[in-house]
């Protein structure tokens, strides 16, 4: 066999030795036919130790109305009341705890984010794409700890590493072998709970190739599937997913299930009926569906949008004779993480303590604004602050003679407020540690060559399926687009400062390293010619603001939509 199958047989073997040999014995009475199991995870959690401000820190409900939400002394809180509420719980995440984060779990390599997910008491976790932002070792170091090979223990004199395990049953060493544990098994209410993670199959598209040079990542479906028959065959019936994939929704509450149709979905409807409950992620979205199996059972399929500002909540009925669950009893919410409850002290000092030490370099100074920069985009997809950045990547990149620039909306991480975080004040001051939440990757400015019919095909691929992604462009730049127009046929009236763009004219675009390489799947830049380096993207942000004190939000006309 290989060695996969070997050590996940070795595995589930024993724990399901150890589930017959810990069963709860009954001495002459009838024992309770079932046992109740609450699941609570969390997903997309991104470093945000404090409260994420602006749209990043509140979460809409049904009725259109907000409430403001997140913050890890916060969560910790949350999840004890939930916890307490049912003596059989687990608590797990759906991956992307780490990368992208705010710059007081940043700077220190997001130690500080592991030891506050120990600290509450996380069981497993699946590896989303983040967990890959700094490589394989990288990850590797999370899981068993020790200092950063080139910028040592800053945060702590030690580092222990996560005391939960990250699983990825579809990713494997480019031989084949697997490069994680595949799945766990956790024992509460006296029968095996099998957890199975999976990270989404086109990983490769949402990061940079040096970052998994030596992994390759499997179907889910597959993986899933093979896991869930591995544990079900040694005696494991219990199963749940933790799935780093989700579906986008139209604007619903928590608790709606207005999914678009998205990989997600189609994951759920495909995955063998052993498995009990999918927990999803990677969207950033909030969802609570029934999609029912491939047996026509209905299964819950959840996701607590991202940042710490859900906990989604499942409830499980386990027959204690078959040990399978009662899928017609599942109860499942989302949980808003409001900040009206006492927050955790314990959790409350660790983020203390990141953030006194991140205070040096976090509250330095670097701009000033004149109003809020929003990162969502208008109707068009055009954005405040992504217009911003790109303004400020076409100004980083001059000696390249660029005479555009464009960047990937992903890349761009929180708003930029008006009112500081630093002091709590509408003072319009922008420091490091808010810039660097905006721009947390690091990436490298790189200046192509492209034709005019190339820019044109880069535009056209803002479309790919069900998925949108609509680019930010430097003012330089304009166009129309028509979304109900065929696909390849969107784009209309582009002009580069003003001139109609000619196809087979050369332009030379500004973009940063993930893109160049095809991210998200703009593989129409990989065309490139004559790259020129750049600098990193934060600090052509960073030169910009500073070179533009008390910057409005410029006019949102670059993009227009048509009917």
């Amino acid at each position: 066999m290989r060695l996969s199958t070997r050590l996940a047989v070795c595995a589930a073997a024993a724990l399901a030795t150890t589930a017959v040999t810990t069963a709860p014995a009954f001495a002459g009475q009838r024992p309770d036919p079932t046992t109740d199991v609450r699941i609570i995870t969390f997903n997309d959690f991104h470093g945000n130790l404090e409260p994420p401000s602006g749209s990043s820190g509140r979460v809409t409900q049904s009725d259109g109305t907000t409430v403001d939400a997140g913050g890890a002394a916060y969560l910790a809180t949350h999840v004890k009341e939930l916890r307490s509420q049912v003596r059989n719980s687990l608590l797990f995440s759906a991956g992307d705890n780490v990368g992208a984060s705010p710059v007081i779990s940043a700077l220190f390599h997001d130690e500080p984010t592991i030891d506050f997910l120990n600290q509450l008491g996380v069981s497993a976790s699946v590896v989303g794409n983040h967990e890959f932002d700094e490589g394989y070792q990288e990850l590797r170091r999370m899981q068993s700890g020790g200092c950063h090979p080139t910028d040592g223990c800053q945060f702590e004199k030690t580092f222990e590493g996560a005391d939960f395990p990250f699983l990825g049953s579809n990713v494997y060493f480019t031989n084949g072998l697997p490069a994680l544990l595949p799945f766990t098994v956790k024992f509460s209410g006296g029968v095996p709970i099998g957890v199975i993670g999976a990270t989404l199959k086109d990983l490769p598209t949402v990061v940079t190739p040096e970052a998994i040079k030596g992994l390759k990542f499997g179907d889910e479906v597959e993986a899933i599937n093979r896991t869930a028959n591995l544990l079900d065959f040694f005696g494991v019936k219990s199963q749940v997913v933790l799935l780093h994939q989700g579906d986008n929704t139209e604007a619903t509450g928590p608790n709606d299930c207005k999914t678009l149709p998205g990989p997600a979905t189609a994951i759920a409807k495909a995955v063998t009926p052993k498995v009990d409950a999918i927990f999803t992620g990677h969207s950033h979205q909030q969802y609570n569906c029934v999609i029912n199996d491939p047996a026509g059972q209905p299964r819950t399929v959840i996701q607590g949008s991202s940042f710490g500002r859900l906990l989604s909540v499942v409830d499980l009925k386990i027959d204690l004779k078959t040990r399978d669950v009662v899928r017609a009893q599942t109860k499942a919410h989302n949980e808003i993480v409001t900040r009206t409850v006492t927050p955790d002290p314990a959790v409350a000092a660790l983020v203390a303590d990141a953030k006194t030490k991140a205070a040096p370099i976090a509250n330095k100074q670097v701009g000033t604004i004149t109003a809020d920069l929003p990162a969502a985009g208008n109707a068009a997809g055009e954005s405040s602050l992504g217009d911003v950045i790109a303004d400020a990547q076409l100004a980083g990149t001059q000696s390249n003679n660029a005479v555009v620039a464009i960047t990937n909306p992903g890349g761009i991480r929180a708003d930029l407020t008006y009112k500081s975080s630093a002091n709590g004040e509408g003072d319009g001051v922008v420091t490091y540690g808010e810039a660097f939440t905006v721009q947390p990757f690091a990436n490298i400015m790189q200046t192509i060559t492209l034709t005019g019919a190339n820019l044109k095909n880069v535009l056209e691929q803002q479309w790919q399926g069900t998925t949108t992604r609509i680019l930010q462009i430097s003012s330089s730049l304009h166009y129309s687009y028509s979304a109900s127009a065929p696909q390849g046929s969107r784009i209309s009236n582009i002009t580069i400062n003003g001139t109609p763009v000619d196809p087979a004219a050369s332009y030379r675009v500004s973009v940063n390293n993930f893109l160049a390489a095809g991210g998200d799947g703009f593989t129409e830049f990989t065309k490139g010619t004559d790259l020129a380096g750049g600098p990193v993207d934060l600090d052509a942000f960073i030169a910009y603001l500073g070179a533009h004190p008390n910057l409005a939000p410029p006019a949102a006309d670059r993009i227009t939509r048509l009917p």
